[in-house]
């Protein structure tokens, strides 16, 4: 049972106290020649990983899963965590976390079953990861090379807005 099955309830004063942050959860997924999956919001200018955001009461891992569903069809585990970001705030949003999860390298067959829901994604396509730069905005394309990175070495990076977290 997740909390958003449970009777709400107030919250404790110093619950009620805390800040809040918005959640969101994608995953990197390769093809066999390295190249990463990107799909194109009809909602963004540019293009994204595969994603979305966690619903209150749903694990991070979980809405990884159910947005890789919802996105591309396909069910896929989310895999170990590649990267944890920070978001700064900026107008009218507050800041949030985004968790990358290894999403593994996908077969040809698992290639072709991709199904995009046509109210929300446009498109889809694998990127060489010099590519992505010029395809998503830079804390993205940050985000990216760092879980890139952590896939091949075993790490799990650390980020703020792309950067490493010192």
């Amino acid at each position: 049972m997740t909390t958003q099955d449970s009777p709400a309830a107030p919250l404790d004063p110093y619950a009620a106290s805390l800040g809040r942050k918005w959640m969101a959860a994608g995953a990197l997924i390769r093809d066999a020649a390295g190249a990463v999956l990107l799909v194109d919001p009809v909602y963004k200018p540019q293009w994204d990983v595969p994603g979305g955001v966690v619903e209150p009461g749903e694990s991070p891992t979980s809405a990884c899963r159910r947005e890789l569903a919802e996105e591309l069809g396909l069910d896929l585990p989310a895999g170990r965590l590649l990267a944890a970001d920070w978001i700064p705030p900026r107008p009218g949003w507050p800041d949030g976390m985004i968790l990358v999860y290894d999403g593994g390298v996908l077969t040809a067959e698992e290639i072709a079953a991709i199904r995009l829901p046509a109210d929300e994604l446009a498109g889809w396509m694998f990127a060489d990861p010099d590519r992505i730069p010029s395809l998503v905005p830079a804390p993205l394309a940050r985000r990216v090379a760092a879980a890139l990175r952590a896939a091949a070495d075993g790490a799990v990076a650390c980020l703020d807005d792309g950067y490493p977290a010192s």
